[in-house]
């Protein structure tokens, strides 16, 4: 029998995760319920076959395991209003809300749910997610079950949940500082002749590539420059300058100026 998932806020995020599973085949449309007070907003989702609700306690009745997309302040309250129909040993609880930790969710549900925290980025739009997940309680066929649900919407990966915020940084404002990046060689581009236009689709697209490479060769970075590099050549005076002028660097005090940002705000 198939599993039936249940997702609770039907914003950007809810509704790209449920587009996602229906488009993957993962899940059968009838098998999804989601829901939103608005509910005349999710109509694109009924017509590919969805289930669509303002009741959250209809959702949970319905599910085995359960979507928490909502906003971290709406979160305690959904919880505790859901809580009367949570059964344990049934429910499994996946929260995607940001900076909630399992134990504040276990506080307000018990310890008798498999509760699982999963962090994806906005990539997950276009299910080219980057999803880190960790869990409490859960079994090995549940977390299998929710680890193969966001492999539909892009990678995964188990974690242990300390390094959240971690991941929080590298993968999610990752997305940020990798747009800075292709912004400033399409700007480049420009002034070496390109139009704008010509410019974008040059550097997504070779950064795509690039990335492409190493998950699809599992090498090293190294690896891969090191093929660009001729002696004397264009690519090794660039990178050189780049180089002298702090690229790297910055880019580490970077991700680590945002890891003590999210660690001093806690």
């Amino acid at each position: 029998m198939s599993k039936k998932i249940a997702i609770i806020g039907g914003g950007n995020l809810g509704t790209a995760i449920a587009e996602g599973l229906m488009s993957s085949g993962f899940v059968q449309p009838q098998h999804i319920m989601i829901t939103k007070r608005n509910v005349a907003t999710l109509d694109m989702l009924a017509a590919k076959g969805a289930l669509v609700s303002s009741d959250n306690l209809e959702a949970v009745r319905f599910a085995d395991f359960i979507i928490l997309a909502v906003k971290p302040f709406q979160l305690k309250e959904v919880i505790l209003h859901i809580k009367p129909e949570l059964k344990a040993g049934h429910h499994a609880l996946i929260s995607v809300v940001t900076g909630v930790w399992i134990k504040e969710m276990q506080d307000l549900v018990g310890n008798n749910f498999a509760i699982f925290r999963a962090m994806p980025n906005t990539a997950i739009a276009i299910q080219e997610s980057m999803t880190c997940i960790s869990s409490f309680n859960a079994t090995v066929e549940q977390s299998a079950f929710v680890s193969d649900l966001f492999d539909q919407l892009g990678k995964t990966v188990t974690i242990d949940e300390k390094l959240m915020d971690a991941a929080t940084v590298l993968g999610a404002c990752g997305t940020a500082y990798a747009m800075r990046y292709i912004r400033a060689n399409i700007q480049g581009g420009i002034e070496i002749g390109f139009s704008a236009k010509v410019a974008s689709l040059i550097a997504a697209q070779t950064v795509k590539g690039a990335a492409e490479l190493l998950l699809t060769k599992n090498t090293h970075p190294e690896q891969e420059i090191d093929k660009v590099t001729t002696p004397k050549g264009c690519t090794i005076a660039g990178l050189n300058e780049m180089e002298h002028q702090g690229f790297s660097s910055s880019l580490i005090k970077g991700v680590i100026t945002s890891y003590k940002k999210i660690i001093d705000d806690m």
